[in-house]
């Protein structure tokens, strides 16, 4: 395990990294996550095996540190990352980033796009959220005041996501879980979307075939974003279907294979 300090008051982000060649790619988990449990199994795949990679937990999950003074915006997360990276020598990353993890590596690109060269985003948030009292995902979470999800609606939303997701999201700090989850609700300025459109690295966006046609299909090819849809899949696709996710991941960084 690799660690490095990340902030002024010395919180630190850490990362299991495996050895290889170089550009490094950087896997980034979603809300509640861990880059480690989630990529694991694929980044060691003979596809996608090979290459320096970093499977780093952002701040305040996983086997990072757990401020409750850092405010867990996208952007914050973002420059956090971008102060790992350089610090483990990364520049011209490839970054294979899930869900919410998938917006931070967009607003990484856009504010830090020296250490980031191609995107994979593995159903990323690209819009802002309706608040969704009841629901277990980040809508739910941000659907409570922080006073409320401290003082008992995490446990309401432990008893909602299933033991699964709560295996990993019980290892990330209750104000970061709340927080990151209200942020990514509301978006950034522009909008992750507009981000992505705007950036001109080779970008590919992975969904779930079930799901059907994401919106803003159009724009995004016209933007040159390859968009992918994965069969026999949810929401988490590298572990639903790992064999369909590593040849899709596969194709989008060699640039073969793409399809829409």
């Amino acid at each position: 395990m690799r660690t490095t300090t990340v902030t002024a008051d010395g919180d630190q982000m850490r990362w299991v990294e495996l050895p290889g060649e170089e550009p490094s790619r950087v896997y980034v988990h979603g809300l509640g996550a861990t880059s480690p449990a989630y990529f694991g199994e694929v980044a060691v795949h003979p596809l996608l095996g090979g290459r320096r990679s970093l499977l780093i937990d952002l701040l305040g999950h996983g086997l990072s540190d757990r401020p409750t003074g850092f405010d867990y915006t996208l952007e914050s997360h973002a420059d956090a990352l971008a102060t790992a990276l350089a610090s483990a020598g990364v520049s011209g990353a490839e970054l294979i980033a899930h869900s919410m993890g998938g917006s931070v590596a967009i607003v990484l690109a856009a504010r830090h796009p020296h250490l980031v060269s191609r995107l994979v985003l593995v159903d990323a948030n690209l819009d802002p959220l309706p608040w969704t009292p009841g629901s277990g995902g980040s809508s739910g979470i941000a659907a409570y005041s922080e006073q409320e999800f401290l003082a008992g609606g995490w446990k309401e939303v432990r008893d909602r996501v299933g033991a699964h997701w709560w295996s990993t999201m019980r290892l990330a700090g209750r104000e970061a879980l709340h927080r990151s989850a209200t942020h990514l609700v509301r978006g950034t300025v522009p909008t992750m979307r507009e981000l992505l459109l705007e950036l001109e690295i080779p970008r590919t966006f992975l969904l779930p075939e079930a799901d059907g046609p994401l919106p803003g299909t159009d724009a995004l090819t016209e933007a040159g974003v390859c968009v992918v849809r994965v069969p026999d899949c949810g929401h988490n696709i590298m572990l639903d279907n790992p064999r369909a996710f590593v040849r899709a991941t596969a194709a989008a960084l060699d640039d073969r294979g793409r399809r829409t």
